[in-house]
Formats: C-alpha cells, sequence, structure tokens
C-alpha cells in the first residue's frame, strides 16, 4: 500500500457539506484530526458515490469484522497544526480488518496515478456509517430531479430532453 503525504488517525470531526444555493452549490468533507484539519473539495457524484460505496461496503463485512479495537496506527498521524485545502481527483475507500476501521484516501486533481494520495483518514464503522448518512442528506437536499430525465429541475423550469420539445417545460411542483 501506498504510503500518503498526510495521515489523520483519531478523527475528532468528519462531516459533509454543501455550500450555496441548490444548482450552485459547492461540497466538501471537513475532517479533524486532534491538532490539524482539511477540506477536501470533491464534486457532488464524488461524494454521493463515496456514501453509496460505504453503505455497500458495511453491508458486506462478516459478522465479527468490527469486534476488533478501531484504533488507526496513531505513529503515522500528521504533524501538529497541518491544514489542507484541496480539490480531490480521485477517492478510495478501503477497510483494514485487522484494525477494524476505514480508509479513505483522497488525490488531488491535478496529480498523476504514480503519486501518493495527498492524505488518509482513519474511521471507524459507526463514524463512516454517521458520515455517509450525511452525505445522501447533504446530497439530496438540492434541486429535484425530473421523473423523466434524472436532470435538475430549476427554479425557473426544466426543459426535458425525452418530451422533444413536445410538452414545454417541466416546473418544479414540490413547492
Amino acid at each position: 500500500m501506498v504510503e500518503p503525504k498526510h495521515e489523520f488517525t483519531d478523527l475528532s470531526k468528519l462531516v459533509p457539506e454543501a455550500i450555496g444555493k441548490p444548482g450552485k452549490r459547492v461540497f466538501r468533507i471537513l475532517v479533524e484530526s486532534s491538532s490539524s484539519a482539511a477540506s477536501i473539495w470533491l464534486e457532488k457524484e464524488q461524494l454521493f458515490q463515496l456514501a453509496l460505496a460505504v453503505h455497500q461496503l458495511t453491508t458486506t463485512l462478516q459478522e465479527g469484522e468490527d469486534s476488533l479495537p478501531d484504533v488507526g496506527p496513531s505513529e503515522n498521524e500528521a504533524p501538529p497544526l497541518t491544514k489542507l485545502d484541496f480539490k480531490a481527483g480521485r477517492i478510495f475507500l478501503r477497510h483494514d480488518v485487522e484494525r477494524a476501521m476505514f480508509m479513505i484516501d483522497a488525490h488531488e486533481i491535478e496529480t498523476d496515478d504514480n503519486e501518493p494520495p495527498l492524505i488518509r483518514f482513519w474511521a471507524a464503522r459507526a463514524v463512516m456509517e454517521e458520515f455517509a448518512e450525511g452525505a445522501i442528506r447533504v446530497c439530496s437536499s438540492g434541486r429535484p430531479s425530473c421523473p423523466l430525465c434524472g436532470g435538475p429541475i430549476d427554479p425557473e423550469g426544466h426543459k426535458c430532453p425525452r418530451v422533444n420539445g413536445h410538452h414545454g417545460e417541466i416546473s418544479d411542483t414540490t413547492e
């Protein structure tokens, strides 16, 4: 396994966030560990897929795999006062059976495949499940989806390509 540039092993915060109005939002994951912090900016779809992957992985764990003490490798903790703020390109989720911990590796957007991740953070199952639930809430709280094409419906309406212009605009009827 490639060693990351920074590692957060004792998380005090792991929170998904959306900033801005629906249709103009940006997404990030806030990670804090001891005296260090990171803001990992990502696309909505990346956040949503990460949440789904966490749900899928937690449901496939064997009985007893989470009974071990959930402790990350603290000898690898990032130096105090580490502050990271970057846009993620690639994100990888893994489960370490020996430690009963989840790991997320995040690579900067402009890095090649051979470079190590900028950050790896370790989290227990309960923390990851809470994070995944929050990420799904954040992702689903935006604009409603068109029932025909799945595209977002703006407050001004939506020209759905599935109706070929025959029915005009589809409006958000949830108000």
